[in-house]
């Protein structure tokens, strides 16, 4: 059965450029603030659209050493982007694991991170409380880093 996690981040940076700098750039970005967690990002195969194939490669201390995601949507109009772990990571005792943001304009000016993550365990496997709570705070962390970067890097 799968585990389905819903998350919401607000950020005092406008949807468009949060967007821009998580998503689109994130690549780039997220390495940059994050070199102990993140050393790399790549793109394997593809444009950074559907169909994408990325290798995530994780700094040293990290639990798992890479991941390889395919990007499954990419709307730049809607802030909408979505992926799924095809290799490495947790997939140990996950079936698979998706993920699911949205981007949305706030009232006050800033955004909202709507993330749901979707985990389907194997068969024989025990997932605990912790392990997906610890995966949501990295989720969250990395979203902060990025909006601090950009506080930071106005012109970013």
């Amino acid at each position: 059965m799968a585990i389905t996690y819903d998350m919401e981040i607000l950020s005092s940076i406008p949807a468009d450029k949060m967007f821009k700098a998580f998503v689109l750039e994130g690549d780039n970005i997220i390495p940059k603030v994050l070199p102990h967690a993140i050393t790399s990002v790549e793109t394997l195969e593809g444009d950074g659209g559907v169909g994408t194939i990325k290798l995530t490669t994780f700094g040293e201390g990290s639990v798992h050493k890479s991941v390889k995601h395919r990007v499954d949507g990419l709307d730049k109009e809607n802030f909408t982007y979505s992926y799924t772990i095809i290799e490495g990571g947790a997939l140990d005792v996950f079936e698979s694991i998706s993920y699911h943001i949205k981007i949305v304009a706030a009232p006050d000016g800033g955004s909202i991170c709507k993330n749901r993550s979707i985990y389907q365990p194997k068969a024989d496997t025990q997932v605990s409380e912790d392990e997906i709570k610890d995966g949501k705070e990295r989720a969250s962390g990395i979203f902060k880093k990025v909006e601090a970067y950009l506080l930071e890097n106005p012109d970013a």
